[in-house]
Order: structure tokens, then C-alpha cells, then sequence
């Protein structure tokens, strides 16, 4: 063979590998632009994930639940409830509401009642500078750690009363917003509030007809969002009139709860899902209905009929050597302030037993701006956080 010819098989040789090679190039480019334009839950569908055996996956996240009980570690069953249909599904069956795993997961478990066996223990931190507060469930036992973020409020003053508005949002807590659940608002004293929930408490609650619900159907940015407040509590205070020294006396009126709650089989309304408007402003977490939260509809309607649940606060005693008012918090309150309280059911509700001395809900200062909030069965987070709310008000007729 002459060199030549030896020259002219290599050149057509190279040329044929570099067209196999151009070819190849623009088909993995046209299949990376299709994939890339294809549906994210297509994908994830698709995906080897999805396709593992139904029994191995429901052993797998049921285990993966059950190990996690506290944040930050409880990202993980978040996480896997965000990964696809399947693996959603299975953990609606495996996450149970607040009442009987005493867990937040989700941040419609802020709408739910606490654990039933023990308390919950979160804490506030409050800024002086902007008027904020923040909610935070506590991830030790001590007293002060990074904790993990529930809820904030903001004080709003007005001529004649004062505003504090509930967010699932550090930033946004405006009435506009989608992370807006509810509000706090005193009268001109300070000496009596409503706790009003964005979201139908129960089946059947009536919203309340006042100018702010127009206001927040004129600010709404979905139609999805419903205009409108639903009272859930009235907090009052005692007025002193003659100035003697002594700890506040409140009394609180849970609108939404019976007063059967706090007996031995009581149940009260337990709210399972937020609106659909409130899906499009968390895509990364799921807020679904959990079988373990259905309750039946026709106790719910009921709430207004039967008799509403009645929260004093635990009266304190007066200790000698201190020369102060004294209440067992237990070692979760530190500072002697007049916002401490603890709130029992009244003596009104039932026949007095032993479930109505338990504490439903404690709150105390431990630090200047750092206060501790324990609460159980059967109010949740947000009434729990509106309560204590009150409690930061100026209140110049009580003291």
C-alpha cells in the first residue's frame, strides 16, 4: 500500500469517528433539553425512588418516624413526606396530629391540640426595638438553646386598640400575606382581648363582621384566602381599682373548645389542613390530612351549642421570707415578673376533678426579653402563643 492511500483511510477514519461522536454529542444534548422541559414530579415519578417495593418503603419511613422526636433531626420525616405521591402517602398514615405523639411536624400542628401526656415546652424571645415576638419550641431541655422557629407576631397600635398579628413568616407578617393565621386585639385599657383565627376553627364557625375582616378581603392576594376573622378566645383581665399589690387575675373563655375537653374521652376541634392558598406559599412542605386527625364533624358543629371551656390562673401564694407571690413552675421560670401566670380550667367546668388542676398552660420570664411557654391538651400552639400575647400589653387599670 502507498502512503498515500495510508493518508487517505486514516483522514476518512478520523472523519468517520467524528461524526459518531457529533452524533452522539446532539443526541444526549436533546436528551438533556427534553428532560430539563419535562415535569419535576414526572421526573420524580419516574425516579428509582418511586419505584421501591410498597412494603420495604412503608417499613423504611415508619422506622424513620418513629427514631425522630425533636428538631432539628424532625427535618428528616419532612423531607421524606416532600419526595414524592408515594412516600407522601405513606407518612399521612405514620405522622400522628400533636394530641397523641406530643410532636410538631407540620406547620398545621400549630392548629392543633398539644399532647395529651405531657406539655410541649417552647419559649418567646421578644425585640423591644421592632415590636416582634417569636415562638420557638425548645430542642433540650435547658432553658435557653437556638431552639426551632414556630411563629411570630408583631404589635400594631391604633387609636383605639392594639393589634398583634400571628405569622408563620419571620419577615411577613402583614394581613396580606399567605402566612398570616390569625391575630390578637385589645381594647383601649388593655384589659380585655379576642384571639381571631384566619381559618375556620371547626365545622359550622361563624367569621366575625367587623371592619378588619374587610380590610383583609381588600388586601387578600388569593380569592382562595377566607375574608374574614373567626373568634376562638376572650381574654380579661381583673381591673384593680384600688391599686393593692398583688399578681394580675385573668380569665379566658375558649370559644372553639367545650369544656369537656379537659375530662377523661374529651375531644376538641382539631383543624387538619389550611387553605389551598396557604400550599403555594410552602411547595417544599407538605400540609396534608392526617387520618389520625379526623374528627367527626358533628361534635365539631356542636361546639357553640355545648358549654365553652373556661381558663383561670392558678392563684399564688404569698411567701414570708421572699415577701413575694409564689407559684411551682418547676424550674421552667427564673425571674419574678407580673406577667408570669399559669392557667388551669375554672372551677365552672365540670365536677372539679383532678383533670381540671392540671396546668394547661404556664408562661414566665427567665431572661430580659426571654420567656418560656408550656402548653397542653386542649388548646394548641397559636392559641397558646395569642394567650401569652396578652400578657406583654400594658395593662395600667390592673396594676
Amino acid at each position: 500500500m502507498s502512503f498515500r492511500s495510508l493518508i487517505q483511510d486514516m483522514r476518512d477514519e478520523f472523519g468517520s469517528i467524528s461524526r459518531h461522536t457529533l452524533r452522539s454529542r446532539s443526541h444526549r444534548s436533546g436528551n438533556a433539553s427534553r428532560a430539563a422541559t419535562a415535569e419535576p414530579s414526572e421526573a420524580m415519578d419516574q425516579s428509582c425512588w418511586a419505584q421501591l417495593p410498597p412494603e420495604l418503603l412503608r417499613e423504611v419511613l415508619v422506622r424513620i418516624e418513629a427514631s425522630e422526636s425533636w428538631w432539628p433531626a424532625r427535618k428528616d420525616v419532612v423531607s421524606c413526606a416532600g419526595v414524592c405521591r408515594t412516600w407522601r402517602g405513606i407518612m399521612k398514615e405514620a405522622v400522628r396530629v400533636p394530641e397523641v405523639s406530643g410532636k410538631l411536624t407540620f406547620p398545621i400542628s400549630l392548629k392543633q391540640p398539644g399532647p395529651r401526656d405531657g406539655t410541649l415546652k417552647c419559649f418567646i424571645r421578644r425585640n423591644r426595638t421592632t415590636q416582634t415576638y417569636y415562638l420557638y419550641i425548645g430542642l433540650t431541655e435547658a432553658l435557653t438553646d437556638d431552639g426551632k422557629f414556630l411563629l411570630a407576631a408583631r404589635k400594631c397600635r391604633k387609636p383605639t386598640c392594639t393589634d398583634y398579628l400571628i405569622s408563620l413568616d419571620k419577615i411577613d407578617m402583614s394581613k396580606g400575606s399567605s402566612t398570616y393565621i390569625g391575630k390578637l386585639r385589645s381594647n383601649f385599657l388593655g384589659t380585655k382581648f379576642t384571639v381571631y383565627d384566619a381559618h375556620p376553627p371547626y365545622d359550622g364557625a361563624v367569621v366575625s363582621k367587623s371592619r378588619s375582616a374587610r380590610v383583609i378581603g381588600l388586601y387578600q392576594v388569593s380569592p382562595r384566602i377566607p375574608a374574614g376573622n373567626y373568634p376562638v378566645s376572650h381574654i380579661s383581665y381583673e381591673l384593680n381599682v384600688l391599686g393593692s399589690r398583688g399578681p394580675r387575675r385573668m380569665n379566658c373563655v375558649m370559644d372553639s373548645i367545650p369544656a369537656s375537653a379537659v375530662e377523661e374521652g374529651g375531644k376538641a376541634p382539631t383543624q387538619i389542613e389550611f387553605p389551598l392558598s396557604s400550599l403555594d406559599s410552602f411547595p417544599s412542605i407538605p400540609f396534608f390530612r392526617s387520618k389520625s386527625a379526623r374528627i367527626d364533624t358533628t361534635s365539631q358543629s356542636s361546639t357553640q351549642k355545648e358549654e365553652r371551656l373556661v381558663l383561670k390562673n392558678e392563684s399564688p401564694r404569698w411567701h414570708e421570707q421572699l415577701q413575694c407571690w409564689c407559684l411551682n413552675f418547676r424550674g421552667r421560670v427564673t425571674v419574678a415578673s407580673v406577667k408570669n401566670f399559669q392557667l388551669v380550667a375554672s372551677d365552672d367546668n365540670g365536677s372539679g376533678n383532678q383533670e381540671n388542676d392540671k396546668v394547661i398552660l404556664q408562661f414566665g420570664k427567665i431572661g430580659k426579653d426571654l420567656f418560656t411557654m408550656d402548653y397542653r391538651y386542649p388548646i394548641s400552639a397559636f392559641q397558646a402563643f395569642a394567650i401569652c400575647l396578652s400578657s406583654f400589653d400594658t395593662k395600667i387599670a390592673c396594676e
